[in-house]
This record gives structure tokens, C-alpha cells and sequence, in this order.
């Protein structure tokens, strides 16, 4: 068995029973003998090599239900190294879109956005399209927007248990240090990397630019090379998480990219997606047991 299948399902909608259990594993043609991560929540399935032709049925059995079925390689599972996405991904929110919102200008630029995201503009041109819009507002609205962040649910868990376990992580974004910085804290995340939004501390007012050269899709992909190379780690044992277009690039170096209730674009791109349930099914895919988590 050269594959695992990892059933989750989402602990505030529905149990994984072992009516679904079998299911998946009929459709996979998966072993008989499966390992409980979390009694109710995660199994793992070992599965042959032609699972991965079979995955899209099993999908579709599924579709409705709030499960996630994920298949990765047996080998190299627990990743040394994370790389990931902040906004829409370990946070609820998109940052930027919640300080237009304090400034008024909420839906001019989140049309910008949501286009970004899903690969209709240019991630670079976006972000200073939007960024000159926020030109003459208060500085003290950044504190305003912080007030709404909240973490998704498992991204404590996710990051504090692979730290535990000696992994590296790392949290980019192509919005700004402001909020990085914060949430990397609260996650306990190894560093943290974003743009810069630019302040006229004298006046106390944005100034509509940021810092060059702006952090996009290439550099994310660009940061997940560097640390796996000073950390020495192969590129199999790597994992990266994100939603938009701008973190395609990472998914798909990485050696399990996770695309997190993804974009459209995304999902068409990656194949390991998690649509249903929390951040916790990051670990799950690595064979952690729910005994093994830190930071709940």
C-alpha cells in the first residue's frame, strides 16, 4: 500500500461512522485494517497506488457531507518544514479588506481582491491598486482592523504540534507585517513575512504605498526553496497551505501543498484540498493522532 487516505469530518456537523468509513475504503480498494486518529473525526486508510484514479468518485459519494478525504503518499508524511498563508487561511479574514472596511471603502476594494485571488488580476498590480485607495486615512484604523482578526479553528494546533515534533514554521503573506507579525505570535510561528504598509508617523496617516519589492506569489514560492534549503530539508518534507492564486506556486513545490477552502482556480490546480473541516485535518494528513496535538 503505497497511498493513505485520511477521512476527516467536521466535529460540529456530522461524526465519521463506520458506514462512510467503509465506504471509502470500498472505493479505494483500501485495507481492511485502519488506524483511529480521533474516535469519530480522522481515520487513516492505507490504499494501493490506483487510488488516486479512484479519488474523484469517492469525492462525489461525498459531496454534501461535511467530510474531507485526502490521499498522500505513505512515505515522508510528517513534514518538516511549513510554509504558510496567512489571510483566508490561518486567519478568518483578509486583512486589507477589513481595513477598507474601517475606512469606508470595503467593497471598492474587495472586488479588487476577490479578483486578485482568483487569478483574474495581477497579484502586484492589485495590491497597490487597493493600497493607494486606503491614501489620507488614519494609521490608527490598522488597531481597528487587528479588533476583528480571529484565528481559524487548528491553527494553534496545527503550528504548535509541528514545532513540537521539530518542524520549521513559517507564516507569508502578501498583505502586511502589521498583521503577520501579531498573528505569528499567537500561533507561535518560527518567523513571519509580509509587506510593508507605509506610515506618515508624523501625521498619522497612510500614505497609499508600500515598501518594495512587494511579496507575491514568487517570493512565497521563493521563501519555501530558501528555508528548505538552510534547514536542510528535502523537498518531500515540506507542506504548504493557502487559498488564493498567489499561493499556487508554493502548492505546488511543496511536497504536499493543501489548498484551504480555496478559490475556484486553486482547486482546479491542487489536489490535496481540505473544504470541509478545520486546520486540525493538516495534521491529521501527516498521521498525527489527536493525542499528539499541542496547543489546544
Amino acid at each position: 500500500m503505497s497511498f493513505v487516505l485520511t477521512l476527516v469530518a467536521q466535529r460540529d456537523a456530522t461524526t465519521l461512522d463506520n458506514a462512510t468509513i467503509a465506504l471509502a475504503r470500498d472505493a479505494l480498494d483500501g485495507a481492511r485494517d485502519i488506524t483511529v486518529l480521533s474516535p469519530e473525526e480522522a481515520v487513516d486508510i492505507p490504499c494501493p497506488a490506483t487510488a488516486a484514479e479512484r479519488l474523484p468518485a469517492l469525492h462525489a459519494a461525498l459531496e454534501g457531507r461535511a467530510i474531507d478525504a485526502v490521499l498522500t503518499h505513505q512515505a515522508s508524511r510528517r513534514k518538516r518544514l511549513l510554509v504558510s498563508d496567512m489571510d483566508s487561511t490561518i486567519v478568518a479574514n483578509e486583512t486589507l479588506d477589513d481595513l477598507a472596511a474601517h475606512a469606508g471603502i470595503g467593497e471598492k476594494i474587495a472586488a479588487i481582491t476577490t479578483r486578485s485571488m482568483n487569478g483574474e488580476l495581477d497579484f502586484a498590480t492589485a495590491l497597490r491598486e487597493r493600497v493607494a485607495l486606503l491614501k489620507g486615512f488614519p494609521s490608527a484604523l490598522l488597531e481597528k482592523a487587528w479588533k476583528d482578526v480571529t484565528l481559524n479553528e487548528g491553527a494553534k494546533e496545527m503550528v504548535q504540534t509541528m514545532h513540537v515534533h521539530g518542524a520549521h514554521t513559517a507564516l507569508v503573506s502578501g498583505g502586511f507585517t502589521f498583521f503577520t507579525s501579531r498573528v505569528a505570535g499567537l500561533c507561535g510561528f518560527d518567523e513571519d513575512h509580509a509587506n510593508t504598509l507605509i506610515v506618515d508617523e508624523a501625521q498619522g496617516l497612510l500614505t497609499g504605498e508600500t515598501g518594495h519589492p512587494i511579496l507575491g506569489p514568487d517570493t512565497k514560492l521563493a521563501l519555501l526553496e530558501r528555508l528548505a534549503a538552510e534547514h536542510g530539508i528535502p523537498q518531500v518534507e515540506t507542506l504548504a497551505i493557502g487559498d488564493g492564486a498567489n499561493d499556487l506556486p508554493m502548492l505546488k513545490k511543496a511536497g504536499l501543498g493543501l489548498a484551504f477552502h480555496a478559490k475556484p482556480v486553486v482547486r482546479k490546480a491542487v489536489a490535496a484540498q481540505i473544504n470541509q473541516t478545520s486546520l486540525r485535518t493538516a495534521l491529521f494528513v501527516q498521521g498525527y493522532p489527536v493525542s499528539a496535538f499541542s496547543g489546544t
